[in-house]
C-alpha cells in the first residue's frame, strides 16, 4: 500500500525507513539553512525534530526563508515551522525552543536524546558550544559555515573542518576548535569568495546603525546549503 515515503523507500530500503521513522535530530536554527534542512528531513521520513530559534519571521526574510511568507510575518519561526512540518507528516513528533542557542543555555538541551545535530545558528560562540556539547554526548553534528554574500551555490563542499578553506567562518571555527582540542567535525562551507554588499542610499542608513554589516543573500545559496546538510544527515543515519 503506497504512503507519503514509498518514492524514498524505493531507494532506502524498509529497514532505513524504519530507523529514520525512530531517529530524533536537534536543529539549531530555523532560517535561510536550517529551515531548509528542517523541510528535507521532514519529507524524507524523520520521526522526531527539535526546533530551536528565538527569533520571528520578518519581511527580509522573504527572500530566502522556506517557513517565511507574508502570513507568517510576525510569528515565531518554532510555531510557522511546527505547522508546516506538521502538514507535511502528522505522525512526525515536533519540540519546540523558543530559546537563543549560547553557552549560557546549553542546560536546557540534553544532547544525549538526540541521534544527530544540526548546527545552523550564526554566532561562533553558539556553533562552538553546539559541538562541543555534541561531542560530548557522542552525537554525530554537522555545522553549516558562511552561506551569506555568496551567488554560487555549486562552490559548497562538505568536508572535515581541518580541510576547509576560504571561507572566514570556518577559519575561526577551526582555529578555535583546535583550542579546545576537538577534531573530527563534518562542515557544510564554500569555497566561493565572499562578495561585498551594495550599498545604496536606501540600505546605508540600516546598514551604519548595525554591529556588523549585513550580509547579503539570495534563495537558492543557503537553501542548496540545507539540503546538502539534510542529504548528510539522512545519509549518516541510515550509513549510506
Amino acid at each position: 500500500m503506497p504512503n507519503q515515503f514509498s518514492r524514498t523507500e524505493l531507494l532506502f530500503g524498509k529497514e532505513a525507513m524504519k530507523k529514520l521513522q525512530n531517529s530524533r535530530v536537534a536543529i539549531f536554527g530555523i532560517g535561510g539553512v536550517g529551515g531548509y534542512t528542517a523541510e528535507a528531513l521532514a519529507r524524507s521520513g524523520i520521526g522526531a525534530i527539535d526546533l530551536i530559534d528565538n527569533d520571528t519571521v520578518c519581511l527580509t526574510n522573504l527572500n530566502r526563508q522556506i517557513i517565511a511568507t507574508h502570513s507568517s510575518i510576525g510569528k515565531l519561526k518554532v510555531d510557522v515551522a511546527e505547522a508546516r512540518l506538521l502538514d507535511i507528516n502528522p505522525d512526525i513528533k515536533i519540540k519546540k525552543y523558543n530559546i537563543f542557542y549560547t553557552p549560557e543555555t546549553k542546560s536546557d538541551f540534553d544532547f544525549t536524546q538526540y541521534d544527530y545535530v544540526v548546527d545552523a545558528i550564526d554566532t561562533v560562540v553558539g556553533k562552538l558550544s553546539i559541538i562541543e556539547e555534541s561531542k560530548k554526548a557522542n552525537i554525530p553534528v554537522i555545522s553549516s559555515m558562511g552561506a551569506g554574500n555568496k551567488l554560487d551555490p555549486t562552490k559548497f563542499e562538505v568536508a572535515d573542518i581541518s580541510k576547509t578553506s576560504v571561507c572566514p567562518l570556518a577559519r575561526v571555527i577551526r582555529q578555535e576548535l583546535k583550542k579546545r582540542n576537538i577534531s573530527k567535525v563534518k562542515v557544510v562551507y564554500s569555497k566561493e569568495p565572499s562578495i561585498k554588499p551594495i550599498t545604496t542610499e536606501d540600505n546605508k542608513e540600516e546598514l551604519s546603525i548595525k554591529k556588523h554589516q549585513i550580509p547579503g543573500s539570495t534563495a537558492f545559496v543557503p537553501s542548496v546549503a540545507g539540503l546538502i546538510i539534510a542529504g548528510e544527515v539522512i545519509k549518516d543515519l541510515i550509513r549510506i
